[in-house]
């Protein structure tokens, strides 16, 4: 009996332990709309919702610790296992890349798509060295190659059906493709929290929940100042692009940004979420006299502008030289620092755009992301 009893000690001791969720505050989504989270005694369930314009699909990720890797619970059907933390990651849009570094966590990213849009100098050195692996995405996608990564995790977005989308592909050959929802959420905080998604895979729930209540605390600060400002200067955006002009709808975080600003955003009224394609004579008829024009595609001054129409001249904030693009930290291949830090970092945009709107409230403020357009 007593040889039994030891026996059953010793190999309760060798036995490797279980990781219980019971008991542990995690995070919630106070802003993020597109994202819930259901918390279990053994994983998280997260689920997905309005990946693209008009998406009916909901996609349901589980998150088990690697040390429950054999007691796998009960899950919906259609549900992807991803057993955490992560240590191979592929980034498929350049946005992740920012919350990953936020995360202190860059050493785990393995490959990467389209180098050419990715700003962090860090991605560029490992890319050269080999360290990260440059993967085709779209239409060009190498499946086998994604396998030969053996990634632990597939970081992307989906903008609907066509030959361009990777997700399905992707699943279909076992690969751990996760959806993100953030960048179809309206406002810049909600777009910011996404952080806490991202940092579910790594266990680093704690850094993301730290890192965000600083950055919602700064936001939150700076739009006090411009809640009671009855003078706003009048905004558009955006630039035409093959054929048609992109203007941000009243819903967008770009719409959230200009009003916590104190601008006065010309397409305010309109209930669309993502982008209303318009013509140049609509938006001209509604845009000739307004104070401000930001975010002109990737133009970086003005001869750019007029070499690609002449009617831009006819602006009014064209005349007053009142554009300002967020061009000013560019990596000269082209990945621009806007869409990586300041995606994680909206109230530094936040704090630009109050600069160009509204100079006294923030005097001491440097552009960060803008510069003028001349």
């Amino acid at each position: 009996m007593y040889l039994r009893i030891l026996l059953t000690i010793c190999l309760a001791a060798l036995a490797e332990p279980t990781t219980s969720f019971a008991g542990k505050e995690w995070p919630t989504f106070q802003y993020a709309k597109n994202i819930q989270v259901d918390h279990f005694p053994t994983h998280r369930l997260f689920s997905i919702e309005n990946t693209y314009r008009h998406s009916k699909e909901r996609y349901q990720f589980a998150l088990i610790p690697k040390k429950n890797r054999g007691t796998l619970p009960d899950l919906p059907e259609g549900t992807l296992v991803i057993y955490t933390p992560v240590d191979r990651v592929v980034a498929m849009t350049t946005t992740f890349i920012g919350f990953i570094d936020a995360l202190d966590q860059q050493h785990r990213i393995i490959g990467v798509t389209e180098p050419q849009y990715i700003n962090d100098p860090k991605i560029h050195q490992s890319l050269e060295a080999g360290r990260i692996q440059k993967v085709q995405a779209g239409a060009t996608l190498d499946i086998e190659r994604m396998l030969l990564l053996e990634p632990d995790l597939i970081l992307a977005t989906t903008v609907g059906a066509g030959s361009f989308q990777v997700q399905p592909r992707l699943a279909r050959a076992g690969l751990p493709v996760v959806l993100s929802a953030e960048y179809m959420e309206e406002s810049p905080l909600a777009r910011a929290e996404w952080i806490k998604f991202i940092a579910a895979f790594f266990e680093a729930d704690e850094k993301a929940e730290i890192v965000f209540h600083q950055i919602a605390n700064r936001y939150q600060k700076l739009q006090a100042k411009t809640k009671e400002i009855q003078n706003r200067p009048t905004v558009f955006s955006g630039a035409p692009y093959a054929g048609a002009w992109y203007v941000p709808g009243g819903r967008s975080y770009i719409a959230q940004f200009i009003h916590d600003a104190g601008g006065d955003y010309l397409w305010k009224s309109d209930h669309t979420t993502g982008a209303i394609p318009l013509d140049f004579e609509r938006v001209f008829r509604k845009a000739a006299t307004a104070d401000f024009w930001i975010d002109p595609s990737s133009y970086k001054n003005q001869q750019q502008l007029v070499k690609a129409d002449q009617r831009f001249r006819k602006f009014h904030a064209f005349k007053t030289n009142r554009i300002f693009n967020n061009t000013r930290q560019m990596h000269p291949q082209g990945g621009n620092n806007i869409w990586e830090r300041g995606i994680v970092h909206p109230e530094e945009v936040l704090a630009d755009l109050m600069q160009i709107f509204h100079p006294e409230l923030i005097p001491d403020h440097e552009l960060i992301y803008y510069e003028p357009i001349k």
